[in-house]
């Protein structure tokens, strides 16, 4: 059985808030026009162009769910928290470094308090977004199971389209720093990790961390943090109905000339049927259906870091996936985060490299 050795991840016994969804991820890059063809073909609609940026939606009420303002260079810069009451942004307002509160200008308006995780990361606490009107999606296919059959005289034709995105599931984060923003995030936004996977010394690599909604089941995991050398955004993934809409997805974006990164297999931690995308920006973008649901009472799971971990079955995950990207200004990161960074040694690193390649 694995142990965790160390302080963080840990739930936070009172929590500053705590979030009630990931609303949507904040990106800024300079050729809107491809970045918004990827992200039609892969799912999402396109809701509003305001101030030269593009606002992307799933079916569910909210304005959007992927933003992305024009700028020289593509970089994810954070992502935001729906809060459950404007008395939760007072009280964020306090934490030192906190923008204080302000209208959103993005659709759907409300406020937002704008803060800085201890990895560098935005994140944006909102709260009275009008929703919009939810798109119609198709009911999920009945399925034919061995022993119950559901399906007699009817046929499977589901339409050869991308696949409607049901809500924006998870973004998940590479964070040096990483037991201070564990600590940062457990205990402003009341996450929970649900699992923990470790080095042989017990030291963490990645936590998956859910929302606290008390008896209401959340989603295995909202954020994901692996131990990293730099801040950098690792994927963000996507809810679709059933299998067959994450097969159509394939299809459809094969046929576009998509470059494909991982699956079809399903996950280990979380339970997710998933397939992986690269966008033309090099982001990765995951299609997933069937994950697990925890209510608040489920205690964290901790378990060794392994390549095996990453799924249950499917194609072995390639070492492109799983492999540091490596430039310049990762290097000076890296040198700057071994200086400055607790949790960050030549040691870790190689074991790490040691685990996952």
């Amino acid at each position: 059985m694995a142990t965790l050795k160390t302080a963080q991840p840990a739930r936070h016994p009172n929590p500053t808030t705590k979030a009630q969804r990931l609303a949507y991820l904040i990106f800024e890059g300079p050729d809107l026009e491809k970045t918004e063809r990827f992200l039609q073909s892969f799912g999402l609609v396109t809701g509003d162009h305001i101030d030269n940026a593009i606002y992307m939606r799933g079916a569910n009420e909210l304005p959007f769910c992927y933003m992305v303002k024009h700028a020289n260079k593509d970089k994810f810069l954070g992502f935001a928290f729906e809060m459950a009451s404007k008395d939760d942004l007072i009280t964020l307002s306090r934490i030192p470094g906190s923008s204080g509160i302000e209208p959103l200008t993005t659709p759907g308006g409300g406020d937002v308090v704008r803060l800085r995780c201890p990895s560098g990361f935005l994140v944006e606490a909102v709260y009275g977004q009008q929703p919009y009107s939810k798109i119609e999606q198709r009911e999920a296919l009945t399925m034919n199971n061995a022993g119950s059959p559901e399906r007699i005289n009817s046929t499977q034709r589901p339409p050869i389209e991308p696949p409607q995105i049901t809500k924006l599931g998870h973004v998940v984060i590479e964070a040096p720093k990483y037991q201070q923003t564990s600590e940062w995030y457990t205990k402003h936004f009341g996450l929970i990790p649900s699992d923990v996977q470790v080095l042989p010394d017990g030291s963490p690599m990645v936590a998956f961390f859910r929302l606290d909604l008390g008896d209401i089941p959340a989603d295995h995991h909202t954020l994901a943090m692996g131990q990293g050398f730099s801040c950098q955004y690792n994927h963000s993934a996507f809810e679709v109905m059933d299998q067959d809409a994450l097969g159509m997805g394939q299809r459809v974006l094969r046929e576009k000339g998509y470059s494909h990164a991982w699956g079809i297999g399903r996950h280990v931690l979380g339970s997710q049927i998933f397939d992986y995308w690269d966008d033309p920006r090099g982001y990765k973008h995951e299609h997933y259906c069937d994950g697990d649901l925890f209510t608040s009472d489920i205690p964290t799971g901790v378990t060794y870091a392994s390549k095996e971990s990453l799924s249950q079955w499917g194609a072995p995950v390639p070492s492109s996936f799983v492999k540091p990207k490596v430039n310049a200004k990762i290097i000076m990161d890296l040198v700057k985060n071994l200086m400055r960074s607790p949790d960050l040694t030549i040691g870790k690193l190689l074991t790490m490299a040691r685990t996952m390649l």
